[in-house]
C-alpha cells in the first residue's frame, strides 16, 4: 500500500514534470508564432510586389470613340 507520504512525493514529481512539459510547450508556440509573423511579413511584400508588378504589365486600353459617333 502507497503510503500518504510517498502519494504526496508522486503528485508532488507529476506536477513537476507537467509544467516542465507546459513551458516546453510553451516556448515551441512561441517560436512558432515568431515564424508564422515573419512569414506573414514575407507574403506581404510578395504580394505588394505582385500587385505592383501585374499593374506594371498590364497593357494600356486605348480610348476609342465607338463606331457610331
Amino acid at each position: 500500500m502507497i503510503m500518504p507520504a510517498d502519494r504526496l512525493t508522486t503528485l508532488e514529481i507529476r506536477a513537476a514534470e507537467q509544467e516542465r512539459t507546459i513551458e516546453e510547450l510553451s516556448e515551441q508556440i512561441a517560436e512558432q508564432w515568431k515564424t508564422i509573423e515573419r512569414m506573414q511579413k514575407k507574403l506581404d511584400a510578395l504580394t505588394e510586389r505582385f500587385l505592383t508588378l501585374e499593374e506594371a504589365t498590364r497593357p494600356e486600353i486605348p480610348v476609342t470613340r465607338p463606331p457610331h459617333w
